[in-house]
């Protein structure tokens, strides 16, 4: 089984944001009747905000339904946010994709690209490799296919496949192989940012070790910058160097990857650590297992989403929602007890075992 490498000390990272998302909100619509009117409102994402530096790999992680997803299709206006800005700098000029018209939007988007978590359902099975991977480059002006294909070719040695593979359909190749075909697809305009949408969740555990560590060669060779969404928090550890802890629809603790694994500040960190699994079979975690369900998105408990979950809720917990604040330089944490509360990391070593 290939062993994880971890991300290279020093990495070169402009303090200038590459991408800033201000007061993002996506809301899906809840109709009922013949005239489909509107019952209420799925808060898939509220109020969302952070920055992403150039150079870096920021980590978005939750449970399932936490708006994770959402926040990265927002981000490419695969979908179309319901409110807030989502800048995007592109030669210094800072351009808001949730308000670019049609020709602006198919500018940005040679600079941002998507791989998607199933590397089978993403791909064409009626397209051969060629044309998979070179589709973009037809759609953006690369009408030679002469060049086309040497640009293929290149591709494919760059994510580890054989090119001369490249006349060969999708269910030729293995779950890995298929999801290098999505990385290349993504890589073949060059872009400056890459949402990678749970690139590894559907991979065996020995194949996810091989992908995770292409992204970060990847990454140091041809200077990307990434948001990694994922649920799998010894993956994260590895690969980001910040993360941002999202809980119905917000960001409840955002922070450098050490920290947050080290000393926890909001409880539901604490709990989605303790959740990882220990390798050890003779071993549990100390951590009692998070009671209670997921809040319904479309009708969030008051003040914090969390507190019917938290062991550590009091009175204005139920009442106040909390704001996102920063704690120390680099930590941000929207919870009303954060310097108060001593809490653990849950797994702790197992998580660098993982």
């Amino acid at each position: 089984m290939a062993e994880f490498r971890e991300p290279e000390s020093g990495k070169p990272a402009s303090r200038e944001p590459l991408l800033r998302v201000e007061n993002l909100t996506k809301h899906f619509p809840i109709t009922k009747g013949f005239f489909n009117k509107e019952v209420a409102r799925v808060k898939a994402v509220d109020d969302v905000s952070f920055e992403v530096f150039e150079g870096e790999c920021l980590g978005i992680v939750g449970e399932s339904g936490s708006g994770k997803t959402t926040v990265g299709r927002c981000i490419l206006r695969a979908i179309h946010p319901t409110g807030g800005e989502v800048e995007f700098r592109v030669d210094g000029e800072m351009i808001d994709v949730a308000h670019a018209d049609s020709h602006q939007l198919k500018q940005l988007r040679k600079h941002m690209q998507l791989i998607f978590q199933d590397p089978y359902a993403s791909l064409n099975p009626r397209m051969t490799v060629f044309d998979i991977v070179g589709e973009p480059l037809l759609v953006n002006g690369m009408s030679n296919r002469g060049e086309r294909e040497q640009r293929v070719r290149e591709l494919m040695a760059q994510v580890g496949l054989n090119p001369a593979h490249l006349r060969r359909y999708p269910h030729a190749f293995s779950g890995g192989q298929r999801q290098r075909i999505g990385i290349a697809r993504g890589l073949a305009l060059n872009p400056q940012l890459i949402v990678a949408d749970e690139p590894v969740s559907a991979l065996d555990v020995s194949v996810q070790a091989q992908i995770l560590n292409l992204l970060q060669r990847l990454q140091s060779e041809l200077g990307l910058t990434y948001i990694f969404i994922a649920h799998d928090l010894s993956v994260v550890r590895h690969i980001c160097d910040r993360v941002a802890v999202m809980y119905v629809g917000k960001i409840v603790e955002l922070a450098e990857v050490g920290s947050l694994f080290d000393a926890p500040l909001h409880p539901y960190t604490e709990a989605l650590l303790a959740a990882v699994p220990l390798p050890d079979p003779t071993k549990r975690s100390d951590q009692a297992e998070l009671a209670g369900e997921v809040a319904d998105p479309s009708d969030p408990p008051p003040g914090c989403a969390f507190h019917p979950r938290c062991p550590y809720a009091e009175a204005r917990c139920g009442s106040e929602i909390p704001q996102l604040r920063e704690t120390a330089p680099g930590r941000w944490v929207s919870c009303h007890r954060a310097e108060e509360l001593s809490l653990g990391s849950g797994a702790n070593p197992s998580v660098d075992d993982a």
